[in-house]
């Protein structure tokens, strides 16, 4: 993308926020922190591109992939590289396949409809406005009417069904099961892109994974990287991040990134890590940040990806034509399952050269039958799933002791299938391939595969189960309208009156956000403590004492305080009992205060 307009900021400046990556996680949050007229900068570590870089040339278009060694172990190692990681401005957008249907409003609540795997801390009715929002925005194309949301609408028509997906259609409609046109993330007529030109309608030229050049599928270099750089953020190609400098108080200071082999430090006064699901852990491993609850990197997953692909008579030219541009969902809670949750179903494109290598490592053909099949290729046609993947103690990234050439340790992602994931690949398999004897085709076999990267930064409201318990707090206090009206009210209540601030809906707000919080930590003790109207009254004061330690006003300062007075209390009272160690603790918090009458984390006021 052009960036030669872009501002600019010096690494001396102290910039409001560092985003850390600028695929489909940190995009958009740039475009938000920018257009809000915050001073952002995003680190980005593969190289910018403009759409004439990109070719219809497999083995040139390699480098948009994260080629970086990631040791890959367990009973179903998963294949890293093309099929699952991308590098440079835009980030893994730059070659996914814009396959973009919505979650199932099921998945969200698993845990509580089927007893497996997490329910999602937000609803799928909290979620559906930005659905909608963002569909609006990149330019979602799809079907008129969908068969398993008859409300939706999607803001362009479908594209064109190429021949796998025709002859998808014709197989699974002699089973009784439902398709339609797939939801895709590109353009099917010309579209005025929100805040830059116009991208112009899909060719269905079919090199999609190989970067679009005509800027009619979505990446992030077509939509909100160009928002977020007309709206004043900076973004800084080829810049590697490996360490985040800290104060005295735990506060990260600056982001230290190698750029041309050199080591630049960039000020700031936030952090946004958005760099996936490999290197978002890695980098927090290595520092041995955010880990108190041991979950960073845990929970790794991957969709169940198997395909079943077969030879037809007329020619398929699986090359042609958008990829996946035919879905049914009937298989999200197929009525004959022998497994939990779901699994999507769509046609399959593919180009010659990966076709080649998936042919090579997965049917098991060498010499002359293995050059004869490939030269069928004009012939072939796939069908392939997105299933559903539980969270599994034995599924998770650590850091290996291998070192690469950026000086950290190589991460090891462990993952194999559980009995949930081996029962619906092979549903999933007897399924396609009844639907391709169905549409007539003849050597129909299965490739096993996972694909995607997923998990290891768990979300959730559980400090003790996920990495971002305080996330929405922080963000609700940080980066919205009403955050801002209960800092402002905080620091010069007069003040924010005069300027038209209703203080006493602040003060209800305020007081719904506490009661909510504190609703979270008797959610968290109910497991230990017997369920009472009264079971908080036991921690009024050691409330008390955190909040006035950590610093009035500070989110962080509270956080750091409870731990401290945790680990300072579990670690006494062993020794002098639990009556002896309260006072122990009072008496250091007593010292303190008066050492620093602030406490730890003293928040920013005005006069």
């Amino acid at each position: 993308m052009n960036l030669d307009t872009m501002k600019r900021y010096g690494t001396h400046e102290i910039v409001d926020a560092v985003v850390i990556g600028t695929g489909a996680g940190g995009s958009p949050l740039l475009a938000e922190l920018a257009g809000a007229g915050l001073r952002v900068v995003a680190l980005e570590a593969g190289r910018n591109r403009t759409p004439n870089n990109f070719t219809a040339d497999e083995i040139v278009a390699a480098e948009i992939y994260w080629l970086g060694e990631r040791l890959s172990a367990g009973e179903t190692p998963e294949a890293f590289g093309a099929n699952n990681s991308g590098t440079g401005v835009g980030g893994s957008t730059l070659h996914w396949g814009a396959y973009a249907p919505r979650a199932d409003p099921r998945d969200l609540r698993l845990r509580s409809d089927q007893g497996v795997g997490e329910d999602w801390p937000v609803s799928h009715d909290e979620l559906l406005p930005y659905y909608r929002r963002v569909e609006a925005f990149i330019g979602v194309s799809g079907p008129a009417s969908y068969p398993w949301d008859p409300a939706r609408r999607y803001p362009l028509p479908p594209v064109p069904l190429n021949a796998p997906a025709q002859m998808m259609q014709a197989g699974c409609a002699a089973l009784g099961v439902r398709t339609c046109e797939a939801p895709i993330a590109a353009v099917s007529r010309d579209f005025l892109q929100s805040g830059s030109s116009t991208r112009p309608a899909c060719i269905n030229c079919g090199y999609c994974h190989q970067g679009c050049r005509t800027g009619a599928k979505t990446s992030m270099a077509v939509t909100y990287l160009p928002q977020a750089v007309a709206a004043g953020a900076e973004i800084r190609p080829e810049c590697f991040v490996h360490d985040l400098e800290r104060d005295a108080g735990g506060r990260i200071t600056a982001v230290v990134y190698r750029s041309g082999g050199v080591d630049h430090r960039q000020k700031c006064a936030a952090v946004f890590l958005c760099a996936g699901a490999i290197e978002t852990p890695r980098l927090l491993l290595h520092l041995g940040l955010a880990n108190s609850s041991g979950q960073v990197g845990r929970n790794y997953m991957a969709h169940v990806a198997t395909q079943v692909w077969g030879t037809f008579e007329q020619e398929m030219r699986p090359n042609k034509g958008f990829p996946a541009s035919l879905i049914t969902e009937d298989m999200l809670r197929a009525a004959d399952a022998d497994f939990s949750a779901g699994y999507l179903v769509q046609s399959l494109g593919i180009v010659p050269v990966t076709w080649a290598a998936q042919v090579t490592r997965g049917r098991g053909l060498w010499g002359q039958p293995l050059v004869d099949y490939i030269q069928k290729f004009n012939h072939v046609a796939g069908i392939g799933i997105n299933g559903e993947c539980l969270p599994q103690p034995g599924n998770y990234l650590e850091l290996s002791d291998e070192i690469d050439d950026t000086g950290m340790r190589k991460p090891r992602v462990n993952f194999s299938y559980g009995p949930n994931e081996q029962a619906m690949s092979r549903h999933a398999a007897k399924f396609m391939t009844a639907a391709w004897e169905q549409a007539g085709a003849s050597d129909i076999w299965t490739f096993e595969r996972s694909a995607h990267t997923i998990g290891t930064c768990r979300m959730g409201n559980d400090p003790d189960r996920a990495v971002a318990a305080f996330a929405g707090t922080f963000a609700l206090l940080r980066l919205t309208d009403l955050g801002l009206f209960i800092r402002t009210v905080t620091q010069n209540r007069d003040m924010a009156g005069c300027v038209g601030i209703s203080t006493r809906r602040v003060d209800v707000a305020a007081f719904a956000l506490g009661g909510g919080l504190a609703g979270l930590g008797g959610l968290a003790l109910s497991p230990i403590y017997n369920v009472n109207p009264t079971m908080g009254t036991g921690f009024i004061i050691d409330s008390f004492m955190v909040v006035v330690l950590g610093g009035v006003g500070s989110l962080f300062g509270t956080a750091l305080a409870a731990l401290g007075i945790g680990l300072v209390d579990v670690g006494i009272e062993p020794f002098y009992g639990a009556v002896a160690a309260k006072v122990i603790v009072l008496l250091l918090i007593v010292l303190l205060i008066q050492w620093r009458p602030e406490g730890l984390v003293a928040p920013k006021g005005r006069r």
